[in-house]
């Protein structure tokens, strides 16, 4: 009856993965099971080429599986049409790449408000600018930002959207470890502030270490770590 009852108690999940299964030429990972609670981060570690991006594009709904589903508010990625995973991509998931997909053309500012735009958010949080060190940029161009800064007004533009999850995929690839360390704060700090969740890619142990659960990708498996 205990058990039954603490059951009763955990909240539902934000995000649920059954059995994901995926190959290209060769197998990458099989029977792959997850849940992703409301104020949770999540790390995936292993080798390179183990297949970590790849199940972070599935779980991202970035990449259709081989086999298995993604539930994501009692829906099953994969069988929605388009336009309304496209919504879901929008305005619940946030998904931070490797490479930072900024918009050359348009200056750091520019950048916020297209992304505001199509998620029908107002003001630029100011706050946040200054937080990540970029609030005396916001009006150069992206070509005269430094990899760094390009990088953090990357993750600055994702987490204006206000998402309930973050995909980041070595969010601080391109940072140095102060700098890495202040924006995970931030990552961190937004997922407990606004009740949603965050998982994490990366190749820095002692980072993936930061979070509340830690998994390693090996020999086909999801391995829980911590």
């Amino acid at each position: 009856m205990l058990n039954n009852s603490k059951s009763q108690h955990l909240p539902s999940p934000l995000l649920q993965a059954k059995g994901i299964s995926h190959n290209f030429d060769y197998p990458l990972f099989e029977n792959i099971d997850l849940c992703l609670y409301p104020k949770q981060s999540i790390a995936i570690i292993g080798a390179s080429g183990s297949g970590k991006s790849t199940l972070l594009n599935i779980f991202s709904s970035l990449l259709k599986p081989n086999n298995g589903d993604i539930i994501f508010e009692n829906k099953n990625l994969y069988s929605l049409k388009d336009d309304e995973l496209l919504s879901i991509r929008r305005y619940s998931f946030g998904i931070i790449f490797q490479a930072h997909y900024l918009f050359r053309g348009f200056d750091a500012k520019e950048n916020l408000h297209i992304a505001q735009l199509l998620c029908n958010q107002s003001n630029i949080d100011d706050a946040l600018l200054k937080k990540m060190g970029i609030n005396h940029v916001i009006n150069q161009g992206v070509g005269q930002l430094s990899g760094g800064q390009q990088q953090r007004l990357s993750i600055a533009r994702i987490l204006s959207k206000k998402p309930q999850i973050i995909f980041a995929d070595e969010p601080t690839g391109n940072l140095d470890k102060n700098t890495a360390n202040d924006v995970m704060n931030i990552l961190f700090d937004y997922t407990k502030q606004n009740n949603s969740a965050m998982i994490l890619v990366t190749h820095e142990e002692d980072l993936a270490f930061r979070c509340d659960n830690v998994y390693k990708l090996e020999n086909m498996e999801l391995i829980k770590l911590k």
